[in-house]
């Protein structure tokens, strides 16, 4: 009794437990911190502020003194006063204070603690249990009897009724110990599975991570690449104008230097106008006929009578150079785009054959060397070392460096792969089939779907076949291998980054499909 009353006096007033950070108001009386200051902040709107248990009031919103002795007291008697055995279960009976419960009564639906447990019915009815808050859970619902057995049929919990009468009559059943025994020991063996499928999680996520920060890396150098790229042709672009404003500059000056010196000669020639238009309006203003003549027939007058009947020919005029205006613009940007192109260029490859003495019997060549398609039908060829078994065939061209891509259509039915791989690839066997070993490389369309593959690793990509067109690029130094869907827009599908050790030569390989139809990939320009 000492101890329920012991813990009336630590009970908080408000949320009615033993106090957690009390604090005492100046009252004297004692809260919970996080309690009191919930009642402060409803009180806050009406300016009066009192205490919950004495109801002194305070005009300011008074200060929480923490009460350091009283939680020392309240942690004290929590460690050493549990409300239960660890079980989290009280006795049903103990009214006056929590005492820890040993057992629990199915039948009672009760917990008991050692005293009650001493004069609680010992009839078989009364089913005792580890304490348990659930003993409903224990019962039959139907039979009100406890639930004894397992069925497997139904996965559920039974009584002896259930088992014999009911339902779950004939059903395959177990004691609850037996099937508690066999489930946690096939949980055991779920969970030590459980930390290698974690691993291997752990390793995807790492690795997309990694090629996440790959992505990242490329997508700064390329970023740089392209800054660089652009600045220099801003850099050629601008000296370009500076030239051509140059030679537009230079024409100005070198015309208006030709039509300053003809100006100044037609200049002088008015002058030598004006002067003989005054000598002439003098002749004519003389009377006399003798003096007249003699001055009319002075030689000096003779040469003005006779350039008098001379035309003045208007000057040929110098004007803009246009033609060389623009063949030094043009000049100049043509050579900014053989310059810039040379740093971005892909050579397409436009020679591409299928090497017929690579194709396998069970695939059809046509006459241009261009399409290759599955057939049933075996072609009969001799069979040599470079002739694969099953599917597939190179092509003629090799690619022992540089940069270049191809074009190709797909068919829309069955199943294929595009890729490229080395000249040393086996010949037998589906392991060496394109993207099913370390000399090979593919973008594989089965059932509608897009993945890419190398040494048997596949990769399922998000987009699905949307064109029957397909670009393979090919970076040998850069160890690139990308595939493109020609769709409008161009659609990026994926980007191999290897080291290439060999020359590499286009490959294809195509199966069929029952339903629909057979599969072709054709080289086009």
């Amino acid at each position: 009794m000492a101890s329920a009353d012991l813990r009336d006096e630590l009970n908080c007033s408000i949320c009615l437990n033993i106090y957690t950070d009390p604090v005492m108001l100046p009252c004297g009386h004692n809260f919970c911190e996080t309690c009191h200051k919930s009642v402060l902040d409803i009180q806050e709107g009406s300016g009066v502020y009192s205490c919950p248990e004495c109801r002194a009031e305070f005009v300011d919103r008074p200060a929480l003194i923490r009460n350091r002795k009283l939680r020392n007291i309240a942690e004290r008697f929590v460690s050493t006063h549990p409300e239960n055995g660890g079980t989290g279960i009280s006795c049903t009976y103990c009214i006056h204070f929590p005492v820890p419960a040993v057992k629990s009564c199915l039948l009672c639906e009760a917990s008991l603690c050692d005293n009650h447990l001493k004069v609680h019915s010992k009839s078989s009815e009364h089913v005792l249990t580890e304490p348990t808050t659930s003993a409903k859970k224990r019962i039959c619902p139907l039979h009100k009897e406890p639930l004894k057995y397992y069925c497997y049929v139904d996965a559920s919990c039974i009584c002896a009724s259930c088992c014999l009468a009911g339902q779950h009559r004939r059903h395959k059943v177990e004691l609850v110990s037996e099937a508690f025994e066999k489930k946690k020991e096939k949980l055991k063996n779920y969970l030590q599975t459980l930390p290698l499928k974690r691993e291997e999680t752990t390793k995807k996520v790492q690795s997309l991570q990694d090629h996440k920060n790959e992505m990242i890396k490329k997508a700064v150098v390329e970023t740089e690449r392209v800054t660089v790229l652009f600045r220099d042709i801003r850099e050629r672009l601008e000296s370009l104008e500076n030239r051509v404003l140059a030679e537009i500059s230079k024409q100005e000056d070198n015309i208006s230097l030709h039509i300053s010196d003809l100006i100044q000669q037609l200049e002088r020639k008015e002058d030598e106008l004006s002067e003989n238009i005054r000598h002439t309006e003098e002749l004519c203003n003389i009377n006399d006929p003798i003096t007249f003549l003699q001055v009319f027939c002075c030689p000096e007058r003779e040469d003005n009578k006779e350039s008098e009947g001379i035309d003045i020919k208007v000057p040929y005029v110098r004007v803009m150079d246009g033609d060389q205006i623009s063949e030094t613009l043009l000049t100049g940007l043509a050579d900014i785009v053989t310059g810039i192109g040379s740093r971005i260029h892909w050579q397409e490859t436009t020679d591409m054959l299928l090497d017929i003495n690579t194709a396998s019997n069970n695939v059809s060549v046509s006459e241009d060397r261009k399409t290759v398609s599955w057939t049933s039908g075996d072609q009969l060829r001799s069979h040599t070392p470079e002739r694969f078994h099953g599917y597939q065939v190179l092509s003629t061209r090799r690619f022992p460096s540089g940069r270049y891509y191809w074009d190709v259509e797909v068919s829309e039915s069955g199943s294929w792969r595009v890729g490229v791989a080395y000249p040393s690839i086996g010949r037998k066997g589906n392991q060496f089939w394109i993207g099913n070993n370390n000399k090979s490389w593919c973008l594989w369309r089965w059932n509608n779907a897009y993945s890419v593959r190398h040494d048997s690793n596949g990769i399922d990509l998000l987009h699905h076949p949307s064109c029957q067109r397909i670009r393979i690029s090919l970076d040998y130094e850069a160890g690139h291998l990308s595939f493109f869907e020609l769709s409008n827009p161009i659609k990026h599908l994926h980007t191999f980054n290897t080291t290439f050790s060999e020359p590499l030569h286009a490959a294809f390989w195509v199966w069929k499909d029952t339903l629909r139809g057979n599969s072709w990939v054709k080289m086009i320009n």
